[in-house]
């Protein structure tokens, strides 16, 4: 009997020991998935405060380097496209300037040669009216020249000393017409006209046509008229 009571106690303790390390086992887990649980909902809830979220400070700063890369690389654009859009304004501002000067250069030395041309061959032209005057004049000096010769010389200086005159009074003619100058050459019968414009409008040249035709007793078939 006793020995049965005895074996019954050591049972008791065994089933104890079982029970007591099964609930010591069971707590320890349990307090793990506590702890892990409150560690998670204390994260959640400061990572939710006024429904901001962390982020990792790398890449907000990251971000904010592309940010400022992409600003600065706008900027650069931007600056990059004035400075083009400036050089492309300059450069066409200079071609223009240079352009003007050009055609402004042109204009004066056109300009500068037509004039000339009018100076220079009245100069030639009164010249050679003066050689010609001269050289009938030796003819009158000299003793052995016949005095029929003479007689011709002396009509070819007048006949001279009378175109130089009927030109003179035509060229000034032609300018009250509104042209600034003009130049005439007699040919025999044949008369040119050389008027300083860019164009003759069709009562220009009837005016100077009745010019010439009164002053110097020419046929319209025989004047010519031009512009220079």
């Amino acid at each position: 009997m006793k020995s049965l009571k005895r074996n019954q106690i050591i049972v008791f303790v065994i089933a104890l020991m079982l029970v007591s390390a099964g609930y010591l086992s069971y707590t320890a887990n349990n307090g793990d998935n506590t702890i892990e649980t409150s560690s998670e909902l204390n994260s959640i809830e400061y990572a939710g405060i006024g429904d901001a979220k962390l982020v990792n400070s790398n890449a907000v700063e990251q971000t904010n380097t592309n940010s400022e890369s992409i600003v600065t690389s706008n900027e650069k654009s931007d600056n990059d496209k004035n400075t083009e859009d400036k050089n492309v304004n300059t450069e066409n501002s200079n071609k223009e300037t240079e352009n003007n000067k050009t055609t402004n250069e042109t204009v004066t030395t056109n300009i500068k040669n037509t004039d000339e041309y009018f100076s220079s061959s009245k100069l030639t032209r009164d010249t050679m009216y003066s050689q010609m005057i001269e050289t009938y004049e030796k003819i009158l000096e000299n003793q052995n020249i016949a005095s029929d010769q003479k007689t011709i010389a002396q009509t070819e200086i007048k006949n001279i000393n009378d175109c130089k005159n009927k030109i003179m009074i035509c060229e000034n003619l032609i300018k009250t017409k509104g042209i600034s100058d003009s130049i005439i050459f007699i040919n025999e019968d044949s008369i040119s006209v050389v008027v300083k414009a860019e164009k003759l409008e069709q009562d220009q040249i009837a005016q100077i046509q009745n010019i010439i035709e009164r002053e110097m007793k020419a046929e319209i078939g025989n004047i010519h008229i031009s512009n220079k």
